[in-house]
């Protein structure tokens, strides 16, 4: 197999360069909860953070932070660095949080960048802060909107908790119900090229080129919760730079920068060395041509170019033991080494390429089946849409009915039969009780004759006592 000097050098450029732009570096002094590392080695402390709490000590567990609790209410918490952001270009700070708690509770959480800290004073939010030099990002239930993102600037100068309205001072803000949602929520800060940006999920939230950051301000979060509690819980914080160095020590940018200089100089040296080499290999072996170049899917094109590799070397090796550069003594060796690496890591491309392959027709077998099962769904669907339309449809006929019609006189209609009916039976029920007492009633004679038998029943009783009286014995005391 042949490759040519160009196109190696412009791999070899190209990898650099993609490697240069897309590196970020993670700032461990300001970081916490990265690549799943526990956030506190001892559940006792965050390394690098100032934890502080106001009414209760905040949690620390392996993989969160709770700085408000579920219950009771009226609790704050705040977390900040110790030490402060020494990075003027381009940086980025991404937390990771959750908030739950009841329907109606409440609550707000702050992403705090100042100048000054605030870990040796109580925990405050946007409404409750002292004069502050910097940014503060708010997230909050702001006008009852199910929840809002929210960023405010101040110079010092400002006293943001005497003013009459501080909701009005904010320069940019976007709506996000971060409340219950079941997962964690990402806020991320970015910097970059004199353009500040807020995103919210991975969504773009509000960005100005307005707003530039100046470094040596401290990150801080804080949160708290009303009568009604929210529970605020940090899983991530971190922050990253896409500089070439990661220290957080001033000056250590010239240092940074000077190790940039001096890896792009070998570089470079090692780009004049392949070429070299690459002349080389042309001037000892120049009936070496390339192959002709099939214009086919790529599996094909492997095929042909590994069957004529082989056709034309089948000693080729398939693996190249490590050794010492300073073994290699001449060029020749040199590049014999360099070939014999550059195409075994071909080959582990190739295999690499296959694996994809593969891969990628059984995740479209995969799609294949899942479409075949979600048709009868999709039908399923379907029907109910347009039982809900025809439901949707009979409401709309009914309520312009119901406001079409006036029912004014079914109602006089139906007031007076109500009063005619009324009336009919209260005319009725005098006559209807003198027939009933009439015809049901007790005789006079009868009631007479009741009134004689009862008379002489008393008589009689009253007779046989006075009779049982006068034969009882005499008792003389």
């Amino acid at each position: 197999m042949y490759i040519s000097p160009s196109t190696l050098r412009s791999v070899a450029w190209s990898a650099i360069a993609f490697t240069t732009a897309r590196a970020s570096y993670i700032i461990d002094s300001h970081s916490f909860g990265q690549d799943g590392k526990d956030i506190s080695p001892n559940l006792r402390a965050i390394p690098h953070f100032h934890l502080r709490g106001e009414g209760w000590d905040p949690e620390i567990h392996t993989d969160r932070l709770i700085l408000t609790p579920p219950w009771p209410g009226n609790k704050r918490g705040a977390l900040w660095s110790e030490q402060p952001l020494h990075h003027a270009g381009d940086w980025q700070a991404e937390l990771s949080f959750r908030a739950s708690g009841m329907e109606r509770a409440g609550g707000n959480l702050q992403i705090w960048y100042t100048k000054d800290s605030q870990k040796d004073s109580a925990p405050a939010s946007l409404y409750t802060a002292p004069r502050f030099d910097g940014l503060v990002l708010v997230i909050d239930q702001y006008e009852g909107r199910g929840g809002s993102v929210r960023g405010f600037l101040n110079d010092g100068n400002m006293d943001i908790k005497a003013h009459s309205d501080p909701d009005t001072l904010s320069f940019g803000q976007c709506d996000y119900p971060y409340r219950n949602l079941g997962r964690l929520s990402s806020i991320k800060l970015k910097q970059s090229n004199g353009n500040f940006e807020v995103t919210v999920d991975g969504r773009p939230c509000f960005s100005t080129n307005k707003v530039k950051l100046p470094e040596g301000y401290h990150f801080g979060i804080s949160a708290s919760s009303a009568e009604n509690p929210d529970s605020f819980e940090i899983h991530r914080f971190i922050v990253t730079t896409t500089n070439s160095y990661s220290r957080e020590e001033p000056g250590s940018h010239n240092q940074q920068q000077q190790q940039q200089q001096q890896q792009q100089q070998q570089q470079q040296h090692l780009a004049d060395n392949q070429q070299h080499q690459d002349q080389q290999q042309q001037n000892f072996d120049p009936n070496v041509q390339p192959p002709p170049r099939v214009h086919h899917s790529y599996r094909q094109e492997r095929e042909a170019r590994e069957k004529a590799r082989q056709e034309a070397n089948p000693n080729i090796p398939q693996l190249v033991e490590d050794v010492f550069a300073a073994n290699i003594k001449s060029q020749q060796d040199q590049f014999v080494d360099l070939h014999n690496r550059i195409q075994v890591i071909t080959h582990r491309l190739d295999d690499l390429f296959d694996m994809m392959d593969n891969h990628l027709a059984e995740q479209d077998e995969r799609f294949n089946q899942l479409m075949g099962r979600m048709t009868p769904m999709h039908d399923q669907v379907g029907a109910i849409q347009r039982n809900v339309e025809k439901v949707e449809r009979t409401t709309m006929e009914t309520l312009r009915d119901l406001e079409s019609k006036d029912f004014k006189d079914m109602l006089n209609q139906v007031h007076n039969a109500m009063e005619r009916g009324h009336n009919a039976i209260a005319n009725s029920i005098p006559g209807q009780m003198a027939d009933v007492v009439g015809k049901h009633g007790p005789s006079m004679t009868t009631f007479l004759f009741i009134a004689v038998a009862v008379q002489i029943m008393v008589f009689g009783a009253w007779k046989v006592y006075k009779a049982r009286r006068h034969g009882a014995p005499k008792k003389y005391l």
